[in-house]
């Protein structure tokens, strides 16, 4: 079979593969793009936004039934969690829709191949096009694979047989709420679910092999979520290890776990596996083009993203280290201004912000505590309570804190933000840093009143010297 030439593939239709190719094109390129599943990767279809669309129904009930300690009367609210799948997949089909749109129409330099590719030599690849309709062989000389992960399933006797839900399974086809959702994992995605569904009406218990959720922040950050997520009824049973899974013949889940305190046996409708992401690279027949993973299976790259086949790049979740969307868009600025503008930024030294997107937010930006100390690395800590803030006691949304690093030379070093609007005051800090400014700085700004952002006049009055 003839191979068909271009001058750039994609194998990925994620959050680093669609603006590269867009950015290709209209340079001039010759590209194509493989996708084997829906456009636009995970973001779209199974993480951050449709997690996000069904959040804001989970946060409006929260809101209608709690309404009362703003004065307001109002009926308990009734969740149509039909009505809530039906917004989350009508926007979703709508993204999906309008990437096709600028792939398809706008774009006259890109084909779009659906099916599933795989390399058969340097700079060859092979594709099982989708619904049986072939195969095609496609040569470039420049190859990119932004092909993502899936959700890691541990082996866990009798999780096959009994069934379970992945977030890719649930936020593509889960119909009805869960009377009794089990989570295994209380990292972030096991927060957001558990707060999420918890709020639309479920009962939920998140499991946890670590002593405390969130086991990569600062204790003293992870307690006071975990606290805020137990006074609206989500569960915790952590240090636990899952032993067995079992469904009986009235459909009742029952997840067997060995505890400090001795064996468990939690019975559930639903159990979601929250454990963690493996990347999509065994089809991929990488060593046919001299393409290393490691033990993991993530590519290996270089800081430029390049691996050791002449003119292949890896971009996004499949090379491994921090699964952001964002990362995964700053992969595609990077390899586009060394493919099109002959300029190299290499990946580390980057910022790494992230939000957990529970109610309060949890924004992070920089060093932790933790961190600071393992680097040796001195600092003062403030920490904000948010009942502090004006804006929050007008609102009501009093929960959480404000903390924030400092080195000795004035700069921020980082902050966590644990209230309403975590993530948008993480981001302001993260404009300090940027723009390496001293604290003081911040603390003599002018900044209206009454906002959120006056919190930067605030959130360094109690510096302490950090231990």
């Amino acid at each position: 079979m003839s191979a068909t030439s271009y001058d750039a593939l994609i194998i990925g239709s994620g959050q680093a593969g669609n603006p590269l190719a867009y950015a290709l094109a209209e340079a001039g390129r010759r590209v194509a793009l493989i996708e084997s599943s829906h456009l636009g990767g995970s973001c779209i279809n199974y993480g951050c936004a449709p997690t996000k669309i069904m959040l804001a129904s989970a946060q409006r009930a929260h809101h209608v039934r709690t309404a009362g300690e703003l004065g307001i009367r109002a009926d308990a609210p009734v969740v149509d969690f039909a009505a809530v799948v039906a917004r989350k997949d009508r926007l979703t089909r709508e993204s999906r829709a309008g990437l096709e749109r600028k792939l398809t129409q706008e774009h006259p330099n890109i084909t779009l191949v659906r099916g599933r590719a795989r390399f058969t030599a340097p700079n060859t690849l092979h594709v099982a096009l989708n619904e049986h309709a072939g195969t095609t062989t496609l040569t470039a000389p420049l190859i990119f694979l932004n092909t993502g992960t899936k959700a890691a399933v541990p082996p866990i006797p009798g999780l096959e047989d009994a069934g379970y839900l992945t977030n890719d399974t649930l936020l593509l086809g889960l119909g009805e709420l869960p009377e009794h959702l089990i989570i295994l994992g209380g990292s972030y995605i096991g927060v957001e679910f558990g707060q999420m569904f918890r709020r639309l009406g479920s009962r939920v218990t998140v499991l946890d092999t670590a002593p405390r959720i969130m086991a990569h922040e600062d204790a003293d950050v992870s307690a006071p979520l975990q606290q805020l997520l137990e006074a609206e009824g989500v569960e915790f049973v952590l240090e636990a290890q899952a032993r067995h899974v079992s469904r009986n013949e009235n459909g009742v889940l029952t997840l067997t776990a060995d505890t400090p305190a001795g064996e468990r046996r939690l019975r559930g409708s639903h159990l979601l596996v929250a454990t963690g992401r493996v990347p999509n690279t065994e089809d991929l027949n990488l060593a046919l083009a001299g393409i290393e993973t490691d033990e993991d299976g993530y590519i290996r790259v270089d800081e430029h993203l390049r691996t050791p086949a002449k003119g292949v790049y890896a971009l996004g979740d499949v090379k491994g280290g921090p699964q952001f969307t964002h990362i995964s868009y700053d992969d595609y600025r990077i390899v586009r201004d060394i493919v099109l503008h002959n300029q190299s930024r290499p990946t580390t030294g980057r910022p790494l912000p992230y939000v957990v997107f529970t109610e309060p937010q949890l924004g992070r930006i920089g060093l932790s505590k933790e961190q600071a100390r393992e680097q040796h690395i001195p600092f003062r800590v403030s920490r904000l309570p948010a009942s502090t803030i004006g804006r929050a006691v007008e609102t009501g949304l009093t929960e959480g804190f404000v903390e924030v690093l400092v080195g000795d030379d004035d700069r921020l070093l980082g902050a966590a933000i644990l209230c309403e609007q975590g993530g948008e005051i993480m981001t302001m800090f993260q404009l300090a840093m940027a723009g390496h400014l001293r604290y003081p700085q911040l603390v003599d700004m002018i900044i209206a009143h009454p906002t959120w952002a006056e919190v930067l006049n605030n959130a360094f009055q109690r510096l302490e010297r950090g231990k």
